[in-house]
């Protein structure tokens, strides 16, 4: 599409007057700042920005319940629900069919949704979901089930497989109306345009980053994450740290980013320990709800990083946990990146509490590196990637997929493949 010339469009307010008005009021400010003032990166285009949302979130304890009417406005008649089967062996998938038997409101089971989603499971939830006529999707879980849920729900829609759809908005077509009803603070995955599907033949985790894959309406009730294992509690709580982290530092960040961002990481760095410790504490298991919504928020429209690039293989070679993947790789890229953008590591450092390093930006990676690495160590997370089963033989193969990942476009610094391979190696032999 061709579009009328930037300087007709604006040659109204970009009289010599009002230059010089602007640059009076932006004294003292650069594009190479703390975002706290400013932008850090240079513009990526000359049309904006633009941040993606669900249509309709809702949110704190009682989510569930008052989300009944707002799935009964869509105005559709029969769900497939998308869920593990753990969930449904131990009742908790309960929370959600009582309610929709309540409502009237009917629905199929699909529970085949494993860890780290397959193209065969997306195939199967869509062959279920023609089968019985279903008219809308209602994912119940944590990113597992909100992704292949969203593969689901895309496929019906555009038709194909869902390989056809890797990358950045590859589709043509709404996809199906999507509720996903959150049961993990972590992944974002009930607010995002991001789908993480396995290529099982290929061994790689597929990013679709497709604005038509944001959820219609996004449900996430503390309630229902009191249940959550230490263990799960943990990897998701630093998957959603990493999400803040590497959302702050993004190519693509904006002040709104930012301040999404900044605040998910006070609020995780206070009350993930709290929420590992005694998952029945609801103040910590509310604010992490909102946390990691928060940092949804930052990454749907930031991105992320190499954080994620690398966790995407790590997690299609090795079936390993992405949470975990993500919480060992979070302080070895982290400290790659402050060789190039050290003055962003303030305000991290100050989200963390430690405001004391004032504007010394060396003092902030040091402490922002070493309470990442600390945090790990007190949740029980494994120290390195060889713990996670992966091997050296495989860094280069590794380092490839990472490469191509579209998570990686919006890292502060572009790695070579070298130095990809080599953050492979410091992960591997890395230590707490």
């Amino acid at each position: 599409m061709a579009y009328p010339s930037m300087d007709k469009i604006y040659q109204k307010s970009s009289s010599a007057e009002y230059e010089m008005e602007v640059e009076k009021d932006l004294a003292g400010h650069t594009t190479q700042g703390a975002h706290g003032v400013n932008y850090h990166h240079a513009a990526a285009g000359d049309q904006g920005s633009t941040f993606f949302m669900p249509c309709k979130s809702l949110l704190g304890e009682g989510a569930l319940v008052g989300a009944v009417s707002q799935v009964k406005a869509l105005g559709q008649k029969k769900a497939l629900i998308v869920t593990d089967a753990v969930l449904v062996k131990v009742g908790a998938a309960k929370a959600l069919t009582e309610v929709l038997d309540d409502a009237g409101i009917g629905y199929v089971i699909y529970d085949g949704c494993l860890p780290n989603p397959t193209v065969a499971q997306v195939d199967a939830g869509v062959k279920m979901l023609k089968d019985n006529n279903c008219d809308f999707v209602v994912s119940f879980g944590g990113g597992s089930p909100h992704d292949c849920a969203k593969a689901i729900s895309m496929l019906c829609a555009n038709g194909g497989s869902i390989k056809d759809y890797e990358g950045v908005d590859k589709s043509t077509k709404p996809m199906l109306p999507l509720v996903a009803v959150n049961t993990t603070a972590g992944t974002g995955a009930e607010m995002t345009r991001f789908c993480i599907i396995t290529d099982e033949v290929r061994h790689v985790k597929m990013a679709l980053v497709d604005w038509r894959l944001t959820p219609t309406l996004a449900v996430n009730d503390p309630k229902l994450m009191v249940g959550m294992p230490k263990g799960l509690t943990a990897a998701t709580g630093m998957d959603a740290l990493t999400h803040a982290i590497e959302a702050y530092v993004s190519t693509a960040s904006n002040p709104i980013t930012d301040a999404s961002a900044l605040h998910a990481i006070k609020l995780i760095a206070t009350y993930l320990p709290q929420a590992v410790e005694n998952g029945k504490n609801m103040k910590a298991r509310d604010m992490m709800a909102s946390a990691e919504f928060l940092a949804g928020m930052a990454f749907n429209s930031a991105s992320l990083g190499y954080v994620h690039a690398m966790a995407h293989q790590l997690g299609g070679f090795y079936n390993a946990a992405h949470g975990v993947c993500n919480a060992v790789l979070l302080p070895v890229v982290q400290k790659y990146n402050s060789q190039y953008v050290p003055e962003l590591f303030i305000d991290i450092a100050h989200a963390m509490g430690f405001t004391e390093v004032g504007q010394d930006k060396a003092k902030a990676v040091e402490v922002v590196l070493k309470s990442i690495k600390d945090l790990n160590k007190r949740l029980g997370i494994p120290q390195n990637i060889k713990e996670l089963g992966a091997k050296v033989e495989d860094f280069e193969k590794l380092a490839d997929n990472a490469m191509k990942d579209a998570c990686g476009l919006t890292n502060p610094h572009q790695p070579t493949r070298e130095e990809v391979i080599e953050l492979f190696r410091l992960a591997y032999e890395q230590q707490y």
